[in-house]
């Protein structure tokens, strides 16, 4: 019999925030300090002798626990909380993706991120046919039972939610609770969490969505569904970014086809050239998702913090240099660079994540790494 183990402590919970919460510190180095020196707290107190060790000009400022707790007040008093992978209303798929967010902070309610759910996306210039028929696909396939998962952009991600508004929508933001863009869409976040759905966000509140924090949130978007919609798309945007994001996943991608004059129909049309599936009515989306809903199980993620690994010997100045020699501005697999090097796993991992902690690695999709240059 499983026995279900115990959620995160206050204190463990304020450490894991403090510690997504320092510069540098994403899913991918986050998990690697946690599996590394145990718990969160140890994490901490290692990190500036890692950032060292990898050569930081300076050390990068650690939230203390009065900033933390500032945040975590202003989420409380904002109606919000904070969600930690392995509590029960973090979102089930969202933990099968690499390196899914370690903490998400919620407003609304939980028992929608625990449904089925298919994410839609689409262009923010639609028609208004597209429109239209994104908010009937909507209300068609949440009346099926599905969440419906969307960016809360201008456009189709607005006519998603509003179409799934009565059955439940859950809509990610780029940037803090507190800072929903486009302004305008604030009231349509309010409604959302009022009427059963939930807003959510990676994201410290406070925090203005810029450029690169937007295929971060397509990202959640993309791993929330088990299938991803796409509803007018230009060759170039956002939404094929999303459904390449759902594709490398494996999740299934749908398109709604338009006419090859429209430039919004030319990404659409294209992933169905690619493969995606013709969609024009909800059975085409609900039939396809129908036998694989439920199938997958949830990855693990510790919820009890682990042992303390930090008396592992830490690698040495010429392993680094060989590590680091064998990365460059191309993308390259993380298991390459343990054959080419020849050192053991846990060495290369430490040697990554020290670069990563001085902003030196890019990490990519597919457990690929780069180098960027020194700053």
């Amino acid at each position: 019999m499983n026995r279900a183990r115990p959620g995160l402590s206050d204190r463990q919970r304020l450490a894991w925030l403090r510690l997504i919460r320092t510069p540098n510190v994403g899913p991918a180095s986050f998990r690697d300090l946690i599996n590394r020196f145990g718990s969160a707290q140890t994490a901490l107190d290692m990190l500036p002798d890692l950032m060292q060790s990898a050569g930081a000009r300076r050390i990068v400022r650690i939230p203390d626990e009065a900033q933390i707790l500032r945040e975590m007040d202003h989420a409380a008093g904002f109606g919000a909380r904070f969600v930690c992978i392995g509590d029960p209303d973090y979102p089930l798929l969202l933990k099968q993706v690499d390196h899914p967010p370690p903490v998400l902070a919620v407003i609304g309610e939980g028992a929608v991120l625990s449904r089925p759910a298919i994410s839609v996306v689409g262009a923010r210039n639609a028609s208004v046919a597209g429109t239209r028929l994104a908010a009937a696909l909507s209300v068609k396939i949440g009346q099926a039972g599905y969440a419906i998962v969307s960016g809360l952009a201008r456009g189709i991600d607005t006519a998603a939610h509003r179409g799934s508004i009565d059955t439940g929508t859950i809509g990610v933001l780029a940037g803090g609770l507190d800072m929903p863009y486009p302004p305008e869409n604030a009231g349509l976040c309010r409604e959302i969490a009022e009427r059963g759905g939930a807003i959510v966000s990676e994201m410290p509140f406070g925090w203005q969505p810029r450029a690169q924090d937007f295929p971060r949130r397509n990202r959640i978007v993309a791993g929330m569904g088990i299938g991803l919609l796409v509803v007018e798309a230009a060759k170039r945007s956002g939404s094929l970014i999303t459904a390449r994001l759902a594709g490398e996943m494996g999740r299934l991608v749908f398109a709604v086809p338009g006419s090859p004059l429209d430039p919004r129909a030319g990404g659409t049309n294209g992933l169905l050239k690619d493969g995606a599936i013709l969609t024009t009515e909800p059975n085409d989306v609900l039939e396809a998702v129908r036998p694989l809903y439920g199938t997958a199980q949830p990855a693990e993620f510790p919820l009890e913090e682990s042992t303390d690994l930090s008396d592992a010997p830490p690698p040495q100045e010429d392993e680094r240099r060989l590590v680091i020699d064998a990365l460059g501005p191309t993308p390259v697999g993380i298991d390459e660079i343990i054959r080419h090097t020849g050192l053991e796993t846990a060495q290369v991992q430490m040697v990554l994540l020290e670069l990563d902690l001085v902003g030196r690695l890019e990490r990519h999709s597919g457990g690929y790494v780069s180098l960027l240059a020194s700053q």
